[in-house]
């Protein structure tokens, strides 16, 4: 998709102005907070006295990433910060633009600045897609001054934003939002006359308030979505119903009109399909699934990190190649986004699911946590430690020691657990694939040991 930068102005769902839009808009979208004290939760960032909220009631606002789980705010309070200090808010979604679009767009607006004296608040809606490129080509506006730079994202910004970015922004995290702030946002929609369902005379019982933030899970939009879904239902309908029950939410939800979304329990029912169709080796349903999160907009970064898990849980060294491959599907997705990115996953997909199977390491390191949970205190042989001292040479550090390098075999029959461990037994090789070769090297060095 071409965005003409040209098009972007400050007249979106954000301003007060465009009535028509707001009346169309979606009740998630009508019901957006436009004054701090209208907006629910963060109270570690928001409440009266926190440094944060100082900063921006000064006008004082930094480049800053805004991190935390969907349909909490993150992108609303971008707007209200940008509305307080009447600075020009330009929404900007990360999956949409290319290195070109983003400079032709930085140029225009840096012109506008200087024009109309007016600071540009650039939002980045889910800055961890946009690849190194993309988010280098933000630098130097930051660097001037140019822009109040605020990305938001979903994912750990340590692992998604590059360095030279992170180093020109505060990251604050915010919160979920908890049952009690669902309640109020779904009861304000409820009684809120103008951009609410006030004037319908709606009602909801209170434990199907209950069951609403239940599957809203902390996302104030998906609450909102279900309020909508479950209003318009019945008024599409011509139901003589004005309270919203328990079982008419159950009703909708086994009629499917009221879904998971991507972060609800669907997603993880993909991810389980794809993860034990590669565990299966049957790659026509690995590359089925995998496309199915795709186009159901699952982040894909999130499907490498899944893949790479595969990798060594269920490949392990059986092919070790499987988790190198893996690794370089997430860089060429961190590298190239989406959708070029795509084509790695799948290739990956397909390669685990075709290789050799084995879950050695990954049940090897289950029997490691439990034998470390029961032996926590055993302390390191004395042969093993490194005696960095006189005196800890003199309490048998390093005693008995054997370089393995100083023997023809490069091993030797010293024992490196604890007395109490001598005869644990955790990595156990099926003899799948080059684990074949590990386990004629197990048994070698185990006869060198005996003798």
């Amino acid at each position: 998709m071409t965005i003409d930068p040209s098009s972007y102005h400050q007249n979106t769902l954000f301003d007060e102005n465009t009535k028509s839009a707001q009346n169309n808009a979606p009740l998630a979208d009508r019901m957006r907070p436009k004054t701090l004290s209208e907006f629910v939760g963060q109270n570690h960032l928001l409440a009266p006295g926190k440094p944060f909220k100082q900063l921006i009631e000064k006008g004082k606002i930094p480049s800053m990433i805004l991190w935390g789980p969907p349909g909490i705010g993150k992108t609303t309070l971008a707007f209200i910060i940008s509305k307080m200090h009447n600075m020009l808010f330009v929404p900007y979604s990360a999956v949409l633009g290319s290195i070109k679009e983003i400079k032709q767009l930085m140029h225009k607006y840096s012109n506008i600045n200087r024009t109309h004296a007016r600071k540009l608040l650039l939002l980045i809606d889910e800055v961890h897609r946009l690849n190194k490129a993309q988010q280098d080509a933000f630098l130097p506006y930051i660097e001037k001054g140019a822009i109040a730079f605020i990305g938001a994202t979903t994912e750990n910004p340590s692992f998604e934003v590059i360095p030279a970015l992170l180093s020109r922004t505060k990251v604050y995290t915010l919160t979920p939002l908890t049952p009690d702030d669902i309640k109020c946002i779904i009861i304000r929609a409820l009684s809120n006359e103008e951009q609410g369902y006030g004037k319908t005379g709606f009602t909801i019982a209170e434990n199907a308030l209950h069951f609403m933030v239940i599957l809203s899970d902390g996302d104030a939009r998906k609450a909102l979505n279900i309020l909508e879904l479950a209003v318009e239902y019945i008024l599409s309908s011509q139901k003589e119903i004005k309270e919203i029950s328990l079982d008419f939410l159950k009703e909708l939800e086994q009629k499917k009109i009221i879904l998971f979304d991507k972060q609800g329990e669907e997603f993880y029912n993909l991810i389980s399909a794809l993860h034990k169709s590669i565990r299966n080796s049957d790659i026509d349903a690995s590359i089925y699934w995998l496309t199915r999160m795709i186009e159901g907009g699952a982040d894909l970064l999130y499907l490498a990190r899944r893949l790479i898990r595969v990798a060594s849980e269920d490949i392990g060294n059986a092919d070790p190649r499987a988790l190198s491959l893996a690794i370089a599907a997430k860089e060429a997705v961190h590298f190239l986004g989406n959708p070029e990115g795509i084509l790695a996953l799948v290739q990956t997909a397909i390669y685990l699911a075709a290789a050799p199977k084995s879950n050695a390491v990954y049940t090897a390191y289950g029997k490691a946590l439990e034998a470390v949970k029961n032996t926590v205190n055993e302390p390191v042989p004395l042969h093993l430690r490194n005696p960095v001292t006189s005196l800890m040479k003199h309490l048998g550090y390093g005693k008995d020691y054997l370089y393995a390098h100083d023997f023809d075999e490069k091993t030797t029959s010293m024992d490196c657990l604890p007395d109490s461990l001598k005869s644990l037994k955790l990595y156990l090789p099926a003899g799948k694939g080059f684990e074949k070769i590990i386990v004629r090297r197990l048994k070698r060095l185990s006869s060198i040991k005996r003798k």
